[in-house]
């Protein structure tokens, strides 16, 4: 009997389900969609809504609201209200427009009654989207911001309004358009009074405008160098802006001529170490970003800081390695040449001496026999003949 009640309970509760959802209604969708900018930035979408007759006091409607634009921004939201505010802000120039889809939801004590269809609300820009200037970036400082761009087109007046990012009433009040232009060679520029880093910025012509958020820089951080001991003693000077932020310091050196080698730095100390060598030319470079948890401010990299100076190494060792083993091989070279060309002084021959005995024995010693050529003849002397008077010759006399 009890499984029997089991099963016929079952049986009821999927009976009364079945009816209730072929008797369950929809809740009918938003009408009337409409748009209004109420700056660049900023667009608020209205609509009508009509609730039905036999709607339960109970059921508290909302809209939900969706939107995905081509940057895959998400933007999901719920109200009460007949009217939503949202700021259009892309960096892609051909989004001109935003595509919302509305649909009402109902919540659990709305019985019988399911959530409606989605209707799309489109929300054109009140002027083509185009590309006006490039490379617009802002320099913070503690005074203010000072952007510069490079327009594309000089020939066309351009005016710039700013404001920070954000949906209040009190924030769309504070628009500003900036007044302090001034050109500097290829560039143009503008100080914008605000220093905050959110910072949204409107360039227009009569024909186009262009909405983005800037690129935030900060001047490069200047390196102090300084050898300490064997070491060389890195200091710099953190930005004085977004002073609550974590900074991530990039430092790049060479040294002798080597590939260049970089590294990141994130103690909050500004200053590190590097190993010194004295023979060596150090050439250093460096910036800076925020870190993950600040908006995206960024320096460009700083000149080139160079230390020390290339000098050449000792190579007398590499020199006596080299020219010694020369000199060696060329005097073993000149002995060998020397001791040809002298052998048979430096190594006579000698003779066998059983050969010279035996030859000795057989011709006996001829070398010690005199020889007629050898004994010495004297060469005759000449004489001339000499008359002798005889004694007995009568010497005449004088008269």
């Amino acid at each position: 009997m009890t499984l029997a009640w089991q099963i016929f309970t079952c049986i009821a509760c999927v009976a009364l389900t079945v009816v209730s959802l072929c008797n369950a209604g929809k809740l009918p969708p938003p009408t009337n969609l409409s748009h209004k900018w109420l700056d660049p930035f900023t667009v608020t979408v209205s609509w009508s809504w009509e609730q039905p007759h036999n709607l339960p006091n109970n059921c508290k409607i909302k809209f939900e609201i969706h939107r995905v634009d081509k940057e895959l921004n998400k933007y999901v939201v719920q109200t009460e209200w007949r009217h939503f505010t949202n700021s259009c802000l892309t960096e892609e120039m051909d989004s001109d427009y935003w595509n919302y889809t509305i649909r009402t939801i109902s919540n659990p004590h709305c019985e019988g009654w399911n959530d409606s269809l989605s209707v799309i609300a489109t929300v054109h820009t009140t002027k083509p989207r185009a590309e006006l200037v490039k490379d617009f970036k802002c320099n913070l400082d503690p005074k203010g911001m000072n952007c510069s761009w490079i327009p594309l087109n000089r020939s066309l007046n351009l005016t710039l309004s700013y404001r920070k990012c954000g949906e209040s009433d009190e924030l769309i009040k504070t628009l500003k358009e900036c007044d302090r232009y001034y050109r500097h060679g290829m560039r143009d520029g503008c100080y914008l009074n605000v220093d905050d880093r959110y910072t949204c910025i409107n360039a227009q012509t009569e024909a186009a405008l262009s909405t983005f958020k800037p690129l935030l820089v900060v001047p490069s951080p200047h390196l102090t160098i300084k050898q300490v001991e064997k070491n060389l003693r890195l200091t710099w000077t953190p930005p004085e802006v977004a002073v609550n932020c974590d900074w991530i310091y990039e430092l790049c050196f060479k040294r002798c001529n080597e590939q260049e080698d970089c590294k990141n730095i994130t103690e909050k100390k500004a200053e590190t170490n590097e190993p010194y060598d004295d023979n060596c030319f150090y050439e250093f470079r460096s910036r800076v970003t925020t870190g993950h948890y600040c908006p995206r401010v960024s320096s460009d990299f700083s000149e080139i800081q160079t230390y020390g100076s290339n000098k050449p190494p000792d190579e007398t060792l590499t020199v006596a390695a080299i020219v010694i083993p020369i000199i060696l091989s060329l005097c073993v070279m000149l002995s060998c040449l020397c001791f040809k060309r002298h052998r048979t002084i430096l190594c006579p021959i000698i003779p066998d001496p059983s050969a010279l005995f035996k030859e000795m024995m057989m011709n006996g010693n001829r070398e010690l026999k005199p020889t007629e050529e050898r004994v010495y003849t004297p060469v005759p002397e000449s004489t001339e003949p000499c008359n002798i008077e005889k004694e007995n010759s009568v010497p005449q006399q004088n008269s």
